[in-house]
């Protein structure tokens, strides 16, 4: 019997998208094949992605990491969601938690008879029942607990870190298990004669790389699955018209915040992100709308410390492969696509490949159907996410600026019309199984943006008025209750710096 199984995996580029899966392949695999990572020192990577969501607990568990040494060691903060500033209209914030809405045995049907009572006339932020945005922008932090009687239960949370020393942890994991790296640059792809698979890569030093599997981390440039295989890409500039960014990091000025913000400018929005050691500032925006020179200034401007180095241009094209998996290459990270840092998901999207292709492991034929499956549930992933991101962009009230004019008028996605309209008329928020963001998600920014529902599920009105007036009371004194006895961020951040690390498990 001809032996099918991968036997060689090749992965060109570093960076986040490489080491993270090269520590996710080699924990995966226990040494089944050979993995071969190729990088060089003189290519740059964009590595603006410091701001994480939740979904990063199950990558960094599957590589085995543990917590206290990746916060020391990656200089992590911890993140309880993002605060919009100035997006619905200019002077307005609104807050995207991470965790429930409600106390905690309610369910998503709690955001009904909130919806139901402010239709009642009920004045109260929204906010208020949140106790991720009530820690988060007390400057406290707790980690959630599986206990369903207790308050903390309804909390999710991420992490800040830097980008650069979280790629050089994972490769050092990576390394342990045996991951070989290539320094170079590749001069040369090779790929058989009849299948047009990728067989080998030359490098500039002249060495010879074969593989039968090859992961496409090379960012923007996509040397691989665009290069060399051509998959179309499909661009999304229509809706995201921002293409450039410009990022700095910033000295420290204050003990820093558990969330990131992004804040609305003239043409694009800022963010900031703090860190342990700095604070990551940067500036999306359309060059459309305004040029690199305003937005530098602009973005200098807002700074909260001192720079710390040169603002660093970014250019892009939001969009994404139409085939993220192309014969015996997986594109992974920047290569498959690209979606504005907004909410988050690059580094997300990043691990829902790597998860994928885990789960769609390939025989060195590499099936069709096993990379035509992989690319429909990414492309999933990525439309979403890019639904998730115009939603910001479009419901926006007295910005008057060339961007926000053509962002409120332009043609929307018909996926995104319909959820709106569901939420307008009937205060459902209608999601698929797999979708990233869930209904507390989409509840903080169609309500933050504005977006206001005209009615409630009509089984809200089994609860009378008065005792569901009364649950909403004691849910808000509750949380603020249980905000106020959560350790501060700082402290909670020193007792996980100082924390032992974790006993190795045995692995099966």
């Amino acid at each position: 019997m001809t032996d099918r199984r991968i036997r060689q995996v090749v992965i060109l580029g570093g960076g986040t998208a490489g080491w993270m899966a090269a520590a996710a392949l080699s924990k995966a695999a226990k040494r089944q094949f050979r993995i071969s990572l190729i990088e060089s020192d003189e290519i740059g990577t964009i590595g603006v992605g410091e701001a994480t969501i939740p979904t990063i607990h199950w990558f960094n568990q599957l590589v085995g990491l543990d917590e206290a040494r990746f916060v020391r060691e990656t200089q992590a903060t911890y993140k309880l969601g993002i605060e919009f500033v100035g997006w619905a209209k200019p002077g307005h914030r609104y807050f995207h938690p991470f965790g429930r809405y409600g106390a905690p045995p309610d369910g998503p049907m709690f955001l009904h008879h909130l919806i139901r009572a402010r239709l009642g006339g009920l004045a109260d932020r929204f906010e208020d029942y949140s106790l991720a945005t009530q820690a988060a922008l007390a400057g406290r932090f707790a980690k959630p607990t599986d206990d369903p009687r207790n308050w903390l239960s309804t909390l999710g949370y991420a992490y800040h870190f830097d980008a650069a020393l979280y790629a050089r942890h994972l490769r050092e994991l990576a390394e342990s298990r045996g991951v070989a790296r290539r320094e170079g640059k590749v001069a040369r792809v090779e790929q058989d004669g009849e299948t047009g698979f990728v067989t080998a890569l030359v490098t500039d030093r002249g060495e010879r790389i074969e593989g039968d599997l090859f992961l496409d981390c090379s960012g923007m440039r996509a040397l691989l699955i665009g290069d060399t295989l051509g998959s179309p890409f499909e661009d999304w500039s229509h809706w995201l018209p921002c293409d450039r960014a410009l990022a700095v990091p910033s000295e420290r000025v204050a003990p820093p915040t558990p969330f990131t913000r992004a804040t609305a400018d003239e043409a694009g929005w800022r963010w900031r992100i703090p860190l342990r050691h700095r604070t990551g500032n940067g500036y999306v925006y359309s060059s459309a709308f305004i040029g690199d020179d305003a937005a530098a200034a602009a973005l200098l401007a807002g700074l909260d410390g001192r720079p710390l180095a040169d603002p660093r241009p970014i250019r892009f094209r939001t969009g994404r492969r139409r085939e993220a998996w192309r014969k015996n290459v997986v594109a992974v990270g920047l290569s498959s696509g690209f979606l504005e840092p907004l909410e988050s998901t690059s580094i997300h999207l990043i691990q829902s490949a790597i998860a994928k292709l885990l789960s769609l492991f390939p025989t060195r034929d590499c099936e069709p159907l096993v990379a035509e499956q992989f690319n429909r549930v990414l492309g999933d992933d990525y439309e979403a996410v890019r639904d998730f991101l115009v939603l910001h962009y479009h419901a926006t009230a007295d910005r008057t600026q060339p961007l926000w004019e053509h962002c409120r008028h332009m043609m929307l996605p018909d996926t995104l019309v319909y959820k709106e309209e569901q939420f307008r008329r009937t205060g459902r928020i209608v999601l698929g199984t797999d979708e990233l963001f869930r209904e507390a998600s989409w509840f903080a920014v169609l309500m933050g943006q504005g977006i206001a529902p005209r009615d409630y599920n009509p089984l809200m009105d089994a609860v009378p008025a008065g005792a569901a007036l009364a649950h909403l009371a004691q849910v808000k004194q509750a949380i603020r209750a249980a905000a106020e006895r959560m350790p501060s961020h700082e402290a909670a951040l020193r007792d996980q710096i100082a924390a032992e690390p974790a006993p190795a498990r045995a692995v099966a």
